[in-house]
């Protein structure tokens, strides 16, 4: 396990004082490393989680080839180009069995959906496309070639072949996926621990009275939903005022059970607090000034207790820079800790509806509504104030634009990339 100076020194251009994000995902990936430990869960219990292992199939699906819809069964050899085709229907097949019968030219046999295509036939023409003449079927010509509305012996998963790969998340159609292989079991990660709590005597716990200069706390409440979404153990720790004594206990508590720890608040470059401090006292930890906005003082590193040792993020204070600090930088690190297949979020670009004032050399991320204009393309506006304390304007955005680096102001009607919520937060 590399320490954080190490992981410092492997970065070209490492500046905590002023880091880009580029750098700060590229140094989360390095400090942050995958559980092992596997377990065996059913099926109805493996939604949102990760898989330990390639699920390899059993059997081929379909095991056989069947009938794609209701209709008749037919040899596509019979069809002739430009000529109607009249047929004697020799039976009907039913899903769930083989047809036994015997088949003569000339010959079809009235199918089922899902009904094993009789042998020596191979194409279906559905019941709409035909005329019923007592034990005679009439097809006009071109409603069907010669194949069509069969589905082949292993056309969805082939037997001895990877059906779900390693650190896929299982969603619900991973779930059918699964249960059509007829597997009751899956081998996935165990779940991520992640302990969190707010800093800070001015934090009021709901319940508690008002009083000047205190506000409640939101931050625990969005970093749960943004936890449970994520699909990992959540363990709330509450609120945890500024004191030594008290920051020690959290943070020996957390690291004890957790494998990762969330804090927000007492990490700005000019706090008097004692956080920073008993951050440092515990782990191993780098203070960064982040070129971004907002969002701009983050912590990361480990904290050890008992022999074991857990990752830390501490977050600003401000509600908004912990949303987008989170979900720039902790859900992607967190996804790595869970062991799931890395991937970059997915931006859009949509066309701004409104100048947008940008300094270069830092990355912003700004609330905006992306909607479907009339010539159907997608523009984005924002969502009013951007200040890093208004959550509001964070509850009405349905994702973030995304102002890179090196870029500056931008013209109304000019592209930009959106990071969509999509459900996130």
């Amino acid at each position: 396990m590399k320490s954080i100076e190490q992981i410092a020194a492997e970065l070209q251009g490492y500046d905590p004082k002023s880091l880009s994000a580029a750098s700060v995902i590229d140094f989360l990936s390095r400090l942050v490393e995958p559980v092992t430990q596997i377990e065996d869960i059913g099926v109805f219990d493996a939604l949102g989680r990760v898989l330990a292992e390639d699920v390899i199939s059993p059997i081929s699906v379909p095991p056989h080839d069947n009938s794609a819809m209701d209709g008749f069964a037919l040899a596509g050899s019979q069809l002739r180009a430009g000529q109607p085709l009249r047929l004697r229907v020799a039976g009907t097949a039913f899903a769930g069995k083989a047809w036994s019968g015997e088949l003569g030219d000339g010959d079809c046999v009235k199918i089922m959906t899902g009904a094993i295509m009789p042998e020596g036939l191979d194409t279906v023409v559905p019941l709409e496309f035909v005329r019923v003449d007592g034990e005679h079927i009439e097809m006009p010509p071109g409603v069907v070639m010669a194949g069509d509305n069969r589905r082949l012996l292993g056309e969805d998963l082939l037997e001895g072949q990877p059906a779900l790969k390693q650190g896929q998340t299982l969603g619900p159609a991973a779930l059918g996926l699964i249960a059509s292989l007829g597997l009751p079991s899956v081998r996935v990660f165990r779940r991520v621990r992640v302990a969190y709590f707010s800093t800070g005597d001015e934090i009021l716990s709901l319940g508690d009275a008002p009083r000047e200069g205190a506000v409640y706390d939101s931050n625990r409440y969005t970093v749960f939903g943004l936890l449970t979404r994520l699909g990992v153990e959540v363990i709330d720790m509450g609120v945890v005022g500024d004191q030594p004594a008290l920051l020690e206990a959290a943070f020996r508590d957390a690291a004890s059970c957790a494998d990762a720890i969330i804090t927000s608040g007492g990490v700005s470059m000019g706090e008097a607090d004692h956080t920073k401090a008993m951050m440092k006292q515990l782990g191993d930890v780098a203070f960064w000034r982040i070129a971004m906005r907002p969002g701009r003082p983050m912590a990361v590193g480990r904290i050890q207790e008992g022999g074991r040792s857990s990752v830390l993020f501490g977050l600003p204070g401000n509600p908004v820079a912990v949303m987008v600090t989170f979900l720039a930088f902790v859900r992607p690190a967190l996804q790595r800790l869970m062991g799931c297949t890395p991937s970059e979020p997915v931006l859009l670009q949509a066309h701004s509806e409104e100048a947008l004032r940008k300094k270069p050399g830092r990355t912003e991320y700004q609330r905006g509504i992306v909607s479907r204009g009339a010539s159907g393309g997608l523009s984005v506006r924002i969502t009013g104030n951007q200040g890093s304390g208004v959550l509001s304007s964070m509850v009405q955005a349905n994702g973030l634009i995304v102002l890179h680096h090196e870029q500056g102001n931008v013209a109304p009607g000019d592209l930009v990339d959106v990071m969509m919520f999509d459900g996130v937060v």
